[in-house]
């Protein structure tokens, strides 16, 4: 009798233990989570936005194909996250029109920032969905960027276009943005927003490789070369993985001296 009643206790006393630890354990677990939330709130959100000299690719692994904002990740710290919003083929105004930009807006918050770089398809006069002409469409659409970016509290930065591997016959690197990296340039001005001018300085990269060297920083292959383009490519636009990351660096670079509060967030 004695010995049942022992074990009795016992088993309550175990059962108690149990329900102790597991209820010690929820709490932990409740602490945890609010610590991970805190810890999500604080950091802080850099976009991008832009065409698909900035955007990510699809396929990583085998695409050799890469945006600049893609590799930008590697660059900065744990207190930062990078949300690369570019798509292929947007311009500033289609941007717009398909309801990115508001989605944007809906979740920029105070302190974040927001990398803005159009122009390569602003150009495109044959399609009306995405053409502006730059001294009035592509003009009010940056100071749209502008305006409501610093509405939510958070910073604009304008960067021009890069440039393409235009080479004429003579080894001479020509210009094909026209009159759009001149209005980035001047809405950063007039606006005081810090600007990354990468037209000037992907100008001098091209030029740093050369006429022939510089097709490691696109997208040169010839049929058979590579698995991903079978039938070759040769594309002066687009970026190599190479290409992409000599970008990546030359604008870490500058938006290290033209955005103070940038810099606790770079590597």
């Amino acid at each position: 009798m004695v010995l049942k009643c022992e074990r009795k206790q016992y088993i309550k006393g175990v059962f108690k233990k149990n329900i102790r630890m597991k209820y010690y354990m929820k709490i932990n677990l409740i602490v945890l989570l609010l610590i991970a939330t805190s810890c999500m709130a604080q950091k802080t959100t850099i976009y991008t936005i832009g065409d698909s000299t900035m955007a990510n690719k699809k396929n990583p692994e085998t695409n050799p194909e890469y945006g600049w904002a893609q590799v930008l990740p590697q660059f900065f710290n744990e207190k930062t996250i990078i949300d690369n919003r570019a798509v292929n083929g947007r311009s500033s105004r289609s941007f717009i029109g398909e309801g990115r930009w508001d989605s944007i807006i809906k979740t920029l918050k105070k302190g974040d920032f927001v990398f803005i770089q159009f122009g390569h398809n602003d150009q495109k006069f044959k399609a009306p969905s995405r053409y502006t002409n730059p001294h009035t469409g592509y003009r009010h659409n940056l100071i749209k960027f502008v305006e409501e970016t610093r509405e939510k509290g958070a910073i604009p930065i304008l960067i021009s276009s890069i440039v393409r591997r235009n080479f004429n016959e003579h080894g001479t690197l020509i210009d094909t943005h026209n009159e759009y990296p001149l209005e980035t340039r001047l809405v950063a001005l007039e606006y005081k927003v810090p600007f990354v001018d990468l037209q000037y300085l992907t100008e001098v990269l091209e030029m740093s490789y050369g006429v022939e060297g510089s097709k490691k920083l696109h997208l040169h292959f010839e049929a058979g070369e590579n698995p991903y383009y079978e039938n070759g490519k040769h594309d002066n636009t687009h970026l190599s993985k190479l290409g992409a990351t000599e970008i990546a660096k030359l604008a870490v670079s500058e938006l290290k001296k033209k955005v103070p509060g940038l810099s606790e967030f770079i590597k």
